[in-house]
């Protein structure tokens, strides 16, 4: 490990989901003592629940013009995979307005760009932490999309095609309906077509990310849990004021997922961040699963999990602390059941709901706030988990030498 001379000896992480203790891992690296605090503990928010699907090949950005036309329609579905609950909310529909107005190709491309440097370095920064401490696997296999028809196969293929126009070629293969069945032999007769991507992995997220807190305390780190209430500066460095305690260090890292905005609005962070709450559940199945199964048209993603399958879909804008609305499980399965056979659905286990922080450009914040010492990590939406350990790299980077990494200026969280 090493320490630069003039960078912070001390960081307080607000946060312990997979983008703070990557943050912290990454400070210790260079060096610095750090101190983590979370309102519950490791993996307690969106990294516990999710897919767990480390596949920057499928980093497609959210804004793209039919995602607007589809938001649209989904105010009328209750059953909606993207559900908008109508509300009297002003806040949601000023994020929704500004959400609509990046659905746009110039949009999307940028946001496509902006991600090259996290996508390419993803997969890497994870091998950086399983061979020094972090003991959990991640697991390389295919990942299947499947489809009803070659003409929706299209749609994912178009994607590709954009994202390597972008910079990013993603290695792929179109599957007969033979070759899925072999691929995914839990498709029932209703999918037709898939295309298999290659060079991807998935992890078991909450395993993960609670082994990498472990680590990050193998390391020294100290762990506290409470409730961050305020950030400041103060002559010596930062202070950061819990409910139950005020801890002082040189730096401070605000990576509190969908409820970042409550310490970020306040250190100059203008762009807002809403919940794109995801809902997942396991289920056994009487067929094996040899890697994860994307089925686009219901936007939900399965995923091998302790001999059955993990199974998340749904984005729901709501407030992160809402309890888990059933019907939103119910309508997942609706969706799914008619193109996978072979699963016992009435059997399913941990069902659960997470908070994923969206922001209405696309972009993740990373980086430094007008509060001198304060640095901001989050936004990620649904790849908080792919990104999380190459944003905490290319963060603790940034905090230890004091200069922005190129890879992070679009991501801005002064933008």
């Amino acid at each position: 490990m090493e320490r630069l001379d003039g960078g912070p000896r001390s960081a307080v992480v607000v946060g312990a989901g997979v983008v703070g203790l990557a943050a912290a891992w990454f400070l210790q690296e260079r060096g610095v003592e750090v101190t983590v605090v979370d309102r519950t503990g490791f993996a307690a928010g969106a990294s516990w629940g999710n897919a767990g699907w480390i596949a920057p090949g499928l980093a497609i950005p959210l804004n793209e013009p039919a995602v607007l036309r589809y938001g649209l329609r989904s105010l009328f579905d209750p059953a909606a995979p993207l559900h908008i609950p109508l509300t009297a909310d002003p806040g949601l529909w000023s994020f929704l307005t500004r959400f609509a107005a990046h659905c746009r190709w110039s949009s999307w491309s940028r946001v496509a760009k902006a991600n090259l440097p996290l996508n390419e370095e993803s997969i890497e920064a994870y091998d950086v932490l399983t061979a020094n401490g972090v003991e959990a696997p991640t697991v390389d296999a295919p990942f299947t999309a499947a489809f009803t028809s070659a003409r929706q196969a299209r749609t994912l293929l178009r994607e590709l095609e954009r994202l390597a126009a972008a910079g990013q070629p993603v290695e792929h293969v179109e599957l007969s309906t033979a070759d899925l069945r072999d691929q995914v032999p839990l498709a029932s007769s209703a999918l037709a077509a898939g295309v298999r991507i290659d060079g991807q992995r998935f992890v078991a997220p909450g395993e993960f990310v609670q082994a990498l807190g472990r680590a990050v305390v193998a390391r020294g780190a100290t762990i506290r849990t409470s409730v961050v209430v305020g950030v400041r500066a103060d002559n010596a460095g930062v202070v950061v004021r819990a409910k139950d305690d005020v801890i002082s260090a040189d730096a401070a890292v605000v990576a509190t997922g969908a409820w970042l905005p409550g310490l970020a609005a306040r250190a100059g962070v203008r762009t807002p961040v809403r919940a794109g709450r995801g809902y997942s559940f396991t289920v056994p199945v009487r067929k094996p699963v040899h890697g994860p199964i994307y089925l686009p048209e219901a936007r939900v993603a399965c995923t091998p999990y302790q001999g059955g399958l993990r199974v998340a879909g749904t984005m729901e804008f709501r407030d992160p602390d809402a309890p888990l609305d059933e019907a939103r499980v119910d309508a997942i399965i609706a969706s799914v059941r008619p193109l996978l056979d072979g699963v016992r659905w009435e059997d399913r286990t941990d069902v659960w709901v997470g908070s994923r922080p969206v922001t209405p450009d696309g972009r993740a914040l990373i980086g430094a706030t007008r509060i001198p010492g304060v640095y901001v990590a989050g936004g990620h939406g649904m790849w908080g988990l792919a990104q999380g350990p190459v944003t905490g790299r290319l963060l603790a980077e940034q905090i230890t030498t004091g200069k922005q990494p190129a890879a992070l200026r679009e991501f801005d969280p002064l933008r």
